[in-house]
């Protein structure tokens, strides 16, 4: 008999949230898992990882019935791979699958999303990884027409691997899902946000900020995840983790340091 995929779940929303509960779902039609995920949400923590203060990684039931097993971990998305890799896991993963992300991880968001830096750590410790995210922030968000497409796009990449240094972004519209038309294999597109802080006094007179902001996609290209999601579709982004701009390497080089 073929051995089972053993699979890595992780998430930035927390170990709880019904994203990582769908995900969970999915996955043990698949292989084996083991779910290594925060306490407690730790969205737009980028790739932070924890070195100043404790770590603490507990075992952890949500389902009683459940033959998996399961840790909370205190710390961030980054922190929860690393630990399974090191201290949890006897063996390497064969895929990291984080998510499914409450709200948006496409275009620019990627830079701010623990779900996907949680992806890019597995990456960078050599293990095929897929971070999942749907268009809805609610937490109660109806994730149905997500699993298909997360059990499919994992199945492949567990087939046929995926190029070294590079992990996949997949965002997935809020839609039903035979209104959904497909996937879309896309770039990032170059869009941002402007953003704002709407400065305000507590009652004690102290003054604090409170973060505002409006995303701005200027980008008109049709080969976009926000023009896939926008026309949906499923957007799915290889994702590369060395920032080197290799394309300017030459211009500098020209420069008289």
């Amino acid at each position: 008999m073929a051995k089972k995929p053993l699979i890595l779940i992780t998430n930035d929303d927390g170990i709880t949230a019904k994203g990582i509960r769908t995900l969970i779902e999915v996955m043990r039609t698949i292989g084996d898992i083991i779910v290594v995920a925060p306490d407690k949400p730790q969205s737009a923590m980028g790739h932070a990882i924890t070195i100043n203060d404790t770590l603490y990684c507990d075992p952890f039931v949500f389902d009683p019935e459940a033959t998996h097993q399961e840790y909370s971990c205190s710390g961030t998305p980054a922190d929860c791979v690393k630990l399974a890799n090191q201290q949890i896991l006897d063996r390497k993963p064969d895929i990291c699958v984080s998510g499914i992300n409450h709200g948006s991880n496409s275009s620019i968001n990627v830079i701010y999303s623990g779900t996907m830096s949680a992806a890019v750590e597995a990456g960078v410790e050599g293990i095929p990884a897929i971070g999942f995210s749907l268009l809805d922030y609610s937490a109660d968000a109806n994730f149905e027409a997500c699993k298909p497409f997360v059990k499919s796009i994992t199945e492949k990449v567990l087939e046929s691997g995926l190029p070294k240094g590079v992990v996949l972004n997949v965002n997935i519209p809020k839609l039903p899902f035979e209104e959904i038309k497909g996937t879309k294999i896309c770039r990032q597109a170059k869009a941002m946000w402007v953003e704002d802080f709407d400065k305000r006094t507590n009652p004690y007179g102290r003054d604090y900020y409170w973060l505002s902001g409006e995303f701005i996609n200027e980008d008109k290209g049709e080969d976009t995840d926000e023009w896939a999601l926008a026309h949906g579709y499923v957007s799915i982004v290889p994702t590369q983790f060395d920032l080197t701009a290799h394309h300017a390497i030459q211009e500098l080089n020209s420069w008289d340091l």
